[in-house]
């Protein structure tokens, strides 16, 4: 189902973020976990890129996979690194083949090792770019778009930084979804700049409850979401071990979901890390009601 028609649905939208396994172990947890997760019917999920396009040919896989063996509305990840007009082109004709009908448009993260993007010959300089390219020559296709409720890491004037992120929207997207954060005010403060932007497409909250200190402190390094609220700081510190940790990142993720509940957002969108407890507890929590469960063949 096209997204436009899916977030055009007067409900607040659940959907999650999978990422391709590289083994068999893999891939046995997450379709695990998305069985797992299967009762409570997502909007849609996603299935991302790894860092500059490593995992293109896995992410097709898997989204060829789940659209042939799930009900699931799928968006797939589409990043320009490395890739040509021609490349990504050919990518999309074969996504449309099999049925694909949104994606994710992203310039991506540089390759590992590499602090600087560079678009590859007759590549994509921008998002914008893409999201062009796309409505151009797949018109059919929903577009989504990432936004930062922090600031874009490249991008430290935000006010181009919105402008920017108009230029996408007026290319043709239908949604946004924001990197993770912590702090719902970053969120709201984030949808009011789209509103005087005159961004009037769904923003979705991205959420991701912390794991581990371990795992915390891999999200700040990402910059993708990187400011720790000084209470959850103490809260994760003060916690004996990662199991503590995880109870501890379930709660303050929980309360998040409550207040953005409570304001009516569009949407909420998990970075599940390919693991169904989190989610699901948070999911409960909410007092939400659950639907029937399935499996992959």
């Amino acid at each position: 189902m096209h997204i436009s028609k899916i977030l055009s649905q007067p409900k607040v939208h659940f959907s999650f973020e999978f990422f391709p396994p590289k083994t068999e172990e893999g891939s046995q947890t997450l379709f695990k976990t998305i069985s797992e997760l299967s009762p409570i019917q997502p909007s849609f999920v996603s299935i991302t890129y790894g860092a500059g396009g490593s995992t293109r040919e896995l992410t097709q896989n898997l989204v060829m996979r789940l659209q042939k063996e799930t009900p699931l509305n799928i968006v797939m990840h589409l990043t320009v690194v490395g890739a040509n007009r021609d490349e990504v082109k050919r990518q999309l004709e074969k996504y449309v083949e099999a049925g694909g009908k949104n994606v994710l448009a992203l310039r991506g993260d540089p390759p590992k090792g590499s602090d600087t993007f560079v678009p590859a010959a007759d590549g994509f300089h921008y998002a914008s770019e893409l999201v062009d390219f796309i409505k151009k020559n797949f018109p059919q296709l929903g577009i989504g778009v990432a936004g930062f409720p922090e600031g874009h890491p490249a991008t430290p004037n935000r006010l181009k930084e919105m402008d920017y992120l108009k230029a996408k929207v007026d290319a043709g997207v239908d949604y946004i979804c924001t990197q993770l954060f912590f702090d719902n005010r970053d969120y709201y403060d984030f949808c009011e700049r789209c509103e005087i932007a005159g961004i009037k497409v769904p923003v979705l909250a991205g959420i991701m409850p912390v794991a581990s200190v371990q795992g915390m402190k891999r999200m700040a390094e990402l910059s993708l979401g990187s400011r720790v609220p000084a209470k959850l700081l103490r809260a994760v510190l003060r916690a004996e071990n990662d199991v503590a940790v995880e109870k501890v990142g379930i709660h303050w993720a929980t309360e998040q979901a409550f207040d953005l509940y409570d304001h009516n957002v569009a949407g909420i969108h998990f970075y599940t890390l390919n693991r169904s407890k989190a989610t699901l507890k948070i999911y409960e929590t909410l007092g939400m009601s659950l639907g029937e469960s399935w499996t992959i063949p």
